[in-house]
């Protein structure tokens, strides 16, 4: 078999696994939303509905702008891309188990399992958000963003992050009950270090480096530069979020390949 027949080969099974990939994503909207009334339009309306009453809230409650950055765009740039890692984060334990049986048929891998649900979470988050932030901007209680090319790639570094623990965490849940009960916990306890709420500015000198750890933090900060431009004063490397986050992938890309013998078909 020549270089070109192998690269033909791995061109189609790339086409078989897009088409796994959406067709597990339209049996997850099925199965969880139903095919009647909104049926797939709570992949939408879920996020919306969160995300707009935890910005509402903010903005009411809230100074107008905080070291000088107007509230509302601080919420939005951030409680979206929390969202975004908590669902992906929530949808991604024993999701395996829940769709173990679909496993006898040889195309669907748990990889595509998990990456159908996350790239749905990823899909209605990222719509969420730009729903959102078009109605802020039409009210005026945003601005449009300044940067979009830091903008897009802060997004695209959160959406690779999101899918690494999507794998990871939905990996380590199969092979432990332990994990499964304590995802709650984990997410509420590491709110602190997810950047959604503050800024690596806002913190003193010494203690901006133990924030800058977190990928979600690095992205975050991306986002926020692109949304108020040099005023927001973001901390960053990109040089590390690159490494860590292909670190992050290549971990659950791994740890997806090993799960199998895991998983408990019901």
């Amino acid at each position: 078999m020549t270089i070109y027949d192998k690269l033909a080969e791995l061109k189609e099974d790339f086409r078989v696994q897009l088409r796994v990939i959406y067709a597990l994503i339209m049996r997850e909207i099925h199965t969880r939303y139903g095919r009647e009334n909104l049926g797939f339009l709570w992949v939408l309306g879920e996020p919306v509905l969160f995300c707009t009453g935890v910005t509402i809230l903010w903005t009411a409650m809230r100074p107008s702008h905080e070291h000088g950055l107007p509230m509302t765009a601080i919420v939005v740039t951030g409680y979206v891309p929390l969202t975004m890692w908590r669902h992906c984060l929530g949808h991604s334990v024993k999701a395996f188990e829940s769709n173990g049986s679909l496993l006898f048929h040889r195309q669907v891998t748990p990889t595509s399992i998990i990456l159908a649900r996350a790239v749905l979470e990823i899909a209605g988050t990222t719509m969420a958000g730009l729903l959102i932030t078009c109605g802020a901007i039409f009210t005026g209680f945003m601005k449009p963003p300044q940067y979009y090319s830091m903008l897009y790639l802060g997004l695209g570094f959160h959406m690779l992050f999101c899918i690494a623990i999507s794998m990871i965490f939905a990996s380590i849940s199969e092979m432990s009950d332990l994990v499964e009960k304590g995802v709650s916990i984990f997410s509420y306890l590491s709110l602190p270090f997810t950047g959604a709420f503050s800024m690596v500015e806002w913190l003193p000198a010494k203690y901006r480096w133990y924030m800058m750890i977190s990928p979600s933090v690095e992205n975050i900060e991306m986002i926020r530069e692109g949304q108020f431009g040099l005023n927001a004063h973001a901390h960053y490397d990109i040089f590390y979020n690159s490494w860590i986050t292909l670190l992050l992938l290549i971990m659950g890309f791994y740890s997806t390949q090993r799960v199998r013998r895991y998983i408990l078909v019901q």
